[in-house]
């Protein structure tokens, strides 16, 4: 499964965030993937991985550890965020 992110057609499905640390959940409406994020405030680093999506919410509640499952893990550097 392929893991890069066409942001245009993307809806969030869930997010939390604690200790420092964004977890997002994403879909693309057009191809059906389905995308899960982690930022890292502290460090401005990051990473996402595409997931089968029978198998979302738990690479959501668990990332680090699907992560090791063998997910392709996609690392980026986050942007900063236009102010709302």
């Amino acid at each position: 499964m392929q893991a890069e992110i066409d942001h245009s057609e993307v809806r969030e499905l869930d997010q939390r965030s604690g200790d420092g640390f964004e977890v997002t959940l994403l879909w693309s409406e057009r191809t059906g993937a389905v995308f899960v994020c982690v930022e890292d405030a502290r460090t401005s680093t990051g990473f996402h991985f595409a997931v089968e999506p029978t198998h979302a919410l738990d690479a959501f509640h668990h990332p680090y550890a699907y992560g090791r499952r063998g997910a392709r893990r996609v690392p980026h550097v986050m942007t900063p965020r236009a102010a709302a």
